[in-house]
């Protein structure tokens, strides 16, 4: 299994998807999950990308095969940044584009800001400005565990059209994150604020988001995008589910083709 070694007893698991033309230097794209989720998260996406890019995905640190983190462990902005950066690095002679999802997208748009010699665009679906508000989360994880905490969180997730199967696969990818790491993660998360820093963004941005009524997608998050990220394009799709790269990864996925085909 492809690992990378980031310090001695930290390893960053990844894969990379390449089924462009032999005879060509394809782009690179890094893709950064969500909260409890991992590689296989953007399973769907991947065929209509690594016909024309070279993608990689990788587990964020803690979460599916890369190493675990304990309870007392700290994320940081900066390290969790470090993380992707380091992985671009080993793995990229050029800058890339980067997809987050969720709060992935948070970490998406602080790399950009921080190493933007490492980005050449971002992309950005259904990643909320303002943080979350964990605590009944914690509470339902200590006493019913991670595969329960996904089911009670699933509907206005993936909306009415994903089918039961769908919903079941979902719950177990999200419930096999370990609980240590859900707490580490939510310690960070809650208390991120990146909008002061969207202006700091100078490369070309794709922000992918949902008409959905969820407090995270407000039209006053559009509105800031639109203030401080002003050379962004935005898009709504008129799904019901707030995560659209999950709901609609085929649609999500060509509308990202056409951005960096015009980014390029």
């Amino acid at each position: 299994m492809p690992y990378l070694d980031l310090t001695p007893d930290f390893q960053l698991y990844y894969e990379i998807d390449d089924h462009t033309d032999a005879w060509t230097k394809p782009d690179t794209i890094v893709m950064v999950h969500g909260f409890t989720e991992n590689t296989t998260a953007w399973r769907a996406w991947v065929p209509h990308l690594a016909r024309h890019y070279r993608v990689i995905r990788f587990d964020q640190r803690g979460f599916g095969r890369s190493t675990p983190v304990a309870r007392d462990f700290t994320f940081t902005t900066e390290l969790l940044v470090d993380n992707v950066a380091r992985l671009i690095s080993a793995l990229s002679s050029d800058a890339v584009h980067v997809i987050g999802a969720k709060s992935g997208g948070l970490i998406t748009i602080e790399l950009a800001a921080m190493r933007p010699h490492l980005v050449r665009t971002i992309t950005l679906a259904s990643t909320p400005l303002a943080p979350p508000e964990p605590q009944n989360w914690l509470e339902h994880l200590e006493q019913h565990g991670m595969r329960s905490w996904a089911r009670m969180t699933m509907p206005p997730r993936l909306g009415s059209k994903m089918p039961p199967r769908g919903i079941d696969w979902w719950v177990d990818m999200m419930g096999s994150t370990a609980i240590n790491t859900a707490h580490v993660y939510l310690r960070w998360v809650s208390t991120i604020n990146v909008a002061a820093d969207l202006p700091l963004v100078k490369c070309p941005a794709l922000v992918l988001t949902t008409e959905t009524p969820r407090r995270a997608y407000s039209r006053s998050d559009m509105d800031i995008y639109r203030e401080r990220l002003p050379q962004a394009e935005i898009a709504a799709l008129p799904v019901d589910g707030y995560h659209i790269a999950a709901t609609d990864p085929d649609e999500c996925a060509r509308m990202t083709l056409d951005f960096l085909r015009r980014h390029t």
